[in-house]
């Protein structure tokens, strides 16, 4: 898919590794400049950075903490200051907190919802206002909003089920300017907080049908194929990339 989306501008949240990272590439690759955000990691971000470059296209990259309201916005619109325009935002960056209900604290909540759901709202709010018509929103969800096959994801799920109810009200509000919104839903994902040879992972990969955790770069080729030509059509669902985790 080579160029699909050449010349367009793209942010991703929370790209300077695993999911995030693997997008921003893939999008990349497709003929997209990209700006990405990163918490804290600036070693790892500059290796993103690295490679968009090599891709051919232009990168930037944002230190901006998703949970910071004004952080959300200013890489918005500071992507859009750079760069001329956006065409697609991937809400990626999340919070991930396993445990049991009574044992969340207000901290882990107050940061959970934050992260998972007001900075989507913020950041796809403000894609909004800068965003050209024929635009890509592009939320990554979860499997567990789907499926919640063991006990301590209550939190993070709620945080991503919220994800849905986001997608198709955005759907409706932003189709007229044919403006599509989804949510891709990853199962296991080899990722440096998940990786494939963790201790739980066999676990993992049991429940879904293909028994394996997904290379970061599957869920990417499906976020790039929705933020091409292929995914004008498609808008206020989610997809699952799960290996049938959730069959």
């Amino acid at each position: 898919m080579s160029n699909e989306i050449e010349n367009k501008v793209a942010l991703v949240t929370g790209g300077s590794r695993g999911i995030g990272a693997a997008v921003a590439v893939r999008l990349a690759e497709a003929g997209a400049d990209v700006a990405f955000t990163y918490r804290s990691n600036g070693e790892a971000a500059g290796k993103v950075v690295e490679k968009i470059k090599a891709a051919g296209r232009r990168a930037l990259a944002i230190k901006a903490d998703g949970a910071d309201a004004a952080a959300v916005v200013a890489a918005v619109d500071e992507t859009s200051g750079t760069f001329g325009r956006l065409d697609v935002l991937v809400n990626n960056a999340a919070a991930f907190v396993v445990a049991p209900v009574d044992q969340v604290g207000a901290e882990e909540l107050e940061r959970t919802i934050a992260l998972n759901v007001r900075a989507p709202f913020l950041a796809a709010q403000a894609a909004a206002r800068r965003m050209t018509d024929g635009g890509r929103i592009v939320f990554i969800g979860s499997n567990v909003a789907e499926r919640a096959p063991f006990p301590g994801l209550s939190l993070y799920s709620m945080s991503k089920t919220a994800l849905t109810g986001l997608a198709k009200g955005l759907a409706r509000d932003l189709g007229p300017r044919g403006i599509t919104v989804n949510i891709v839903n990853p199962g296991p994902t080899d990722t440096e907080l998940n990786p494939a040879d963790g201790e739980n992972a066999p676990t993992f990969a049991a429940f879904t049908a293909l028994n394996r955790y997904a290379a970061p770069a599957e869920i990417a080729t499906m976020v790039a194929h929705l933020a091409g030509p292929g995914g004008a059509y498609v808008t206020g669902t989610a997809i699952s990339v799960d290996g049938g985790f959730s069959a």
